[in-house]
């Protein structure tokens, strides 16, 4: 016959370690790299807002963006929201800002796998880069509607994390210029140093090597030689929590260029994030 005392204990303990184990992978899952794509989705019915701040030079051109972004929980696998941008961009003296492109994005995760303080998981992301920019000269926004898919995998414990992503963007035709696709690449590993609680303060640093891939560009059916091409990064980054408040900042750094002919190359990227989980 069963003890049922056993019994209870055993339970207890299973319902204690299932605790535990949530508990290790919510910490895990609620990291995303800086400029890499990764598979971290909330949780129902929650909300996340963010301001973002991104910065990026090249040759005499130098633009800055500052961000609102909000994002609910569909499900919890299933994640949606919106950007909403505002852009100064200053060609060697010449300034222009005002609105940028409205995003619209979603993103769903199709699989996952815990084990102990571990996460293993995937994810499939769209998003729509709308064509609301200010316009003007130099020019604010794409002037175009771009369509971006890409795949996330990522690997999460208590002290080590990589993720892996590739984005394909479908950029949008601007008149008779075919703008050309534009693939991106991201490695990214993450470390931490010291194992906090969910009540203490959380650090984990970052470096990841961001690619990007670019096909010619086409004007009325020729091609132009001032474009495509591909720029790699090695970019380090933090990533400090408190609770449900996040900061996430990294700089982009050139490692690698091969741009076609008469373009400016990259100087340095950078951007900044404040999160909050409601």
């Amino acid at each position: 016959m069963r003890n049922p005392e056993r019994t209870s204990l055993t339970a207890a303990l299973r319902a204690g370690m299932a605790g535990a184990l949530a508990l290790a992978s919510g910490v895990a899952a609620a990291h995303d790299p800086v400029f890499g794509l990764g598979p971290h989705v909330l949780y129902k019915g929650g909300f996340e807002t963010a301001l973002e701040w991104h910065g990026e030079k090249a040759g005499a051109e130098r633009e800055d963006e500052i961000g609102f972004e909000l994002t609910y929980g569909i499900t919890g696998d299933w994640a949606a929201g919106v950007e909403l941008p505002w852009a100064r961009v200053d060609d060697d003296g010449d300034v222009n800002s005002g609105r940028g492109d409205v995003q619209l994005f979603t993103k769903y995760r199709f699989w996952r796998r815990d084990a102990l303080a571990v996460q293993e998981s995937a994810a499939v992301a769209l998003k729509v880069n709308l064509d609301t920019g200010a316009g003007g000269t130099p020019r604010v926004g794409t002037g175009a509607t771009d369509w971006i898919l890409g795949l996330a995998y990522g690997y999460e414990s208590r002290k080590w994390y990589r993720w892996a992503s590739l984005r394909w963007r479908r950029n949008g035709d601007r008149g008779a210029l075919d703008r050309g696709d534009r693939f991106l690449i991201d490695f990214v590993g993450g470390w931490r140093p010291h194992p906090r609680g969910y009540l203490e303060p959380d650090t984990v640093w970052l470096l990841e090597l961001n690619g990007e891939i670019t096909r010619r560009a086409r004007l009325g059916g020729a091609t132009v030689a001032d474009s495509g091409g591909q720029e790699w990064f090695l970019s380090p980054g933090i990533f400090w929590t408190l609770r449900n408040f996040a900061v996430k900042a990294g700089v982009q750094i050139p490692v690698r260029s091969d741009l076609n002919g008469a373009q400016d190359e990259s100087d340095w990227r950078a951007k900044v994030v404040l999160e909050w989980h409601l």
